[in-house]
C-alpha cells in the first residue's frame, strides 16, 4: 500500500484488520463519550485550552485497548507517547472539539490515526453526537457508517463549501490573526460558502465524505490532523500544508480538499504572500 502522500504500511500489518480492531474499540467507547457531554474543564493545558476528565479517561481506555489488540505503540494528546516520525504508531485524540463538547454543542468526536514514518496510513473519526463514523486507509477507500463512499470528484473553488480554522485578529505566531482574516476575506469572495465548526476532526471527516469540499486548519498537532488526513487521502482527496508542501506529522498546518479545489486553494493562499508580513506591531493589541 503506497501513496505519494500517505505512508507505506509494513507488509506484516493488515490495514483492514487494524481498522476493524480500532473501530471495535471506538464502538465500545462511544456510550462513555456520550455520557460526558457537558463535562467541565479538569486540566488547563495552556492559553484558552483545556481537557476534561473524560479526555483523560477515554485516552487511557482507548490507548490500552489499542496497544493490547494490535501490539502497536500509542501516542495520545493528553499523555504523549513515542516519536511519531519513526516507525508505526497510533495517534489518539480522545475528544476533538473539546470546547464544543464541554458546552454541549454536538460537534465533537474521537479521532484515531495510524502513521508510519510520519505519514498517514489509516484513520478513523467517530462522531457519536452526529451519528457519523468514518474509517479508511490510503489506497483502500473511505467507509461511512459501514457504507463504502465514492471517491471525491473534481470540483471548483467557486462552487465549494469550505470549513475554516479558528482565528483571533490579535494572535501572533506562524499564521498571525491578520493573515487568517485576510485569507478568510479572499475566500469569501471566491467560494460558495464558508463554515467555522470548531473541530478539526469534524472538518476533515466531512471533507473526506464530500459534505464539505475542503477545510483549512492552522494547527499543527498530529492528533488533530493525522486521522482526517488519512481519510481524505482514502477518499481520493488532496492534502498539504498551507504553503502547498506534502503533509506529514511535522507540518504546521493542513489544507484538505477535493481534487481541483485543493489546487485552486493553494494558488489563492499563495497570492496572499508571506504570513510573517501580517505580524501585528506588539503595541497595537496591548
Amino acid at each position: 500500500m503506497t501513496s505519494a502522500l500517505g505512508g507505506t504500511l509494513p507488509p506484516d500489518l493488515d490495514p483492514e484488520q487494524l481498522l476493524a480492531s480500532a473501530a471495535a474499540i471506538l464502538d465500545q467507547t462511544a456510550d462513555r463519550f456520550l455520557s460526558g457531554v457537558g463535562a467541565p474543564s479538569a486540566v488547563t493545558k495552556g492559553h484558552n485550552d483545556f481537557a476534561t476528565e473524560f479526555d483523560l479517561e477515554l485516552e487511557r481506555t482507548i490507548s490500552a485497548e489499542l496497544a493490547q489488540r494490535t501490539q502497536i505503540a500509542v501516542h495520545g494528546e493528553e499523555f504523549g507517547g513515542p516519536d511519531l516520525t519513526e516507525g508505526t504508531v497510533w495517534v489518539v485524540d480522545p475528544i476533538d472539539g473539546t470546547f464544543n463538547y464541554s458546552a454541549g454543542l454536538p460537534i465533537a468526536g474521537m479521532l484515531l490515526a495510524l502513521v508510519h514514518d510520519g505519514r498517514p496510513v489509516l484513520g478513523l473519526t467517530w462522531l457519536p453526537l452526529s451519528g457519523l463514523n468514518y474509517q479508511g486507509f490510503v489506497g483502500g477507500g473511505l467507509v461511512c457508517n459501514g457504507k463504502p463512499m465514492p471517491q471525491l470528484p473534481p470540483g471548483k473553488l467557486s462552487e465549494a463549501m469550505l470549513a475554516f480554522g479558528a482565528f483571533n485578529i490579535a494572535s501572533r505566531g506562524r499564521y498571525p490573526g491578520a493573515y487568517r482574516v485576510e485569507m478568510l476575506g479572499e475566500l469569501s469572495r471566491r467560494t460558495s460558502r464558508l463554515r467555522l465548526f470548531g473541530s478539526t476532526g469534524f472538518d476533515l471527516a466531512l471533507t473526506a465524505g464530500g459534505q464539505l469540499d475542503g477545510s483549512i486548519t492552522f494547527g499543527h498537532h498530529a492528533w488533530d490532523n493525522a486521522g482526517g488526513a488519512a481519510l481524505v487521502l482514502a477518499a481520493g482527496g488532496r492534502i498539504s500544508d498551507i504553503e502547498g508542501r506534502p503533509w506529514s506529522v511535522t507540518s504546521p498546518s493542513i489544507v484538505a480538499a477535493s481534487p481541483g479545489v485543493h489546487e485552486e486553494l493553494i494558488e489563492l493562499i499563495g497570492r496572499l504572500g508571506d504570513p510573517g508580513a501580517f505580524e501585528p506591531p506588539k503595541e497595537k493589541y496591548t
